[in-house]
């Protein structure tokens, strides 16, 4: 028995497939039609559709315009954002390290003030060292432990953690020995900012020390009030986009300058002198 042909229409997809290709071709078209409008184009088929229509001219957004952006100064709006938001983060972590003291009851070990936009942190030295020692007292490391954390939250904000060593003058009536006196205060001040580099996010490259020994007295160097200038005291400072952002400019400069080529057949000019 022979078999049936299969019926016709087969090929009827085509059309259907086609009318479809028209119809995106016809959208494109149009999309590309509206992407530059002809202001007097524009006009004629409003006024078709509506011959009384008002057409009211408005300023352009750029250029001269009320919305114009601030060619001279590209994202200055983004930068002083981006500063407040920093500013903010110093803030609060001023904040944090306060709250943290006072429920803790640190208070006659630990002293948080800020001045200049700047935190400082002064650590007693009874509470983190023993006598002339300059190695951490376990309650010490467990102070800046829970100090380390709250810093890490202000990570982005801080441009540096400067760590001071402070002494007191023993006597009233001759300085300390040089040596000893700026190697006790350099070795605590060391061992502060190396436990922070150990435990902390802040990159290493934002913390430093200094050993100030006696020289920078905060009370009266007698038996009463010497205690208080023998101290640790942290100091951090928050980042200050402007000032990065003239540096950055500032490098770039000096590797984008190029010196005059001298003509073709001209020997090079020399700026040194003979």
């Amino acid at each position: 028995m022979k078999k049936k042909k299969s019926g016709g229409g087969g090929a009827n997809w085509m059309d259907t497939y086609g009318d479809m290709v028209t119809l995106l071709l016809c959208f494109f078209v149009l999309l590309y039609s509206m992407s530059t409008i002809s202001e007097e184009k524009w006009r004629a088929i409003v006024t078709s559709f509506n011959p009384n229509a008002t057409l009211t001219p408005t300023e352009n957004s750029g250029n001269d315009g009320p919305l114009a952006e601030d060619i001279e100064n590209p994202g200055q709006d983004t930068l002083e954002y981006q500063q407040e938001s920093i500013d903010d983060m110093i803030e609060a972590l001023f904040q944090r390290l306060e709250s943290y003291t006072a429920a803790e009851g640190l208070e006659s070990s630990i002293a948080v003030t800020m001045e200049g936009g700047k935190i400082y942190v002064k650590f007693s030295d009874t509470a983190f060292f023993a006598g002339d020692s300059y190695k951490l007292q376990p309650a010490a490391q467990e102070i800046l432990s829970q100090v380390c954390m709250i810093l890490d939250q202000a990570e982005d904000a801080i441009e540096e953690i400067r760590i001071e060593g402070h002494t007191a003058q023993q006597y009233d009536n001759r300085p300390n020995e040089t040596w000893g006196d700026r190697q006790l205060a350099g070795n605590r001040a060391a061992m502060v900012a190396t436990f922070l580099q150990d435990n902390s996010a802040i990159h290493p490259a934002r913390i430093c020390s200094v050993g100030w020994g006696q020289w920078h007295p905060i009370a009266k160097n007698d038996e009463e009030n010497r205690w208080a200038n023998r101290r640790v005291e942290m100091v951090i400072t928050g980042r200050d986009l402007k000032t990065e952002m003239e540096s950055w400019e500032q490098t770039l400069s000096q590797y984008t300058t190029t010196k005059e080529q001298p003509e073709e057949g001209q020997e090079p000019t020399s700026t040194q002198e003979p």
